[in-house]
C-alpha cells in the first residue's frame, strides 16, 4: 500500500515537470539556435586564421 501511495506522489510530482519540460525543450532549442550559428561561424573564421599563420611551415616542410 505505501509503494502504491509513493507512486502517486511521484506521479503527481513529476508528471507536471515532464510536461513542461516538452513543450519548453523546443522553444528553448529555437532561442539557443543563433548562438549555435555564430559558434560555427566563428570556428571557421578562427580555421580560416589559423591556416593562414600555419601555410608557410607546412611549405617549408614540404622542401
Amino acid at each position: 500500500m505505501i509503494t502504491f501511495l509513493l507512486w502517486l506522489i511521484l506521479l503527481v510530482l513529476c508528471a507536471p515537470l515532464a510536461i513542461l519540460a516538452i513543450v519548453l525543450y523546443p522553444i528553448v532549442w529555437l532561442l539557443l539556435l543563433p548562438f549555435r550559428l555564430l559558434g560555427i561561424a566563428v570556428d571557421g573564421v578562427l580555421s580560416i586564421i589559423k591556416s593562414v599563420f600555419l601555410l608557410p611551415a607546412k611549405l617549408l616542410q614540404r622542401i
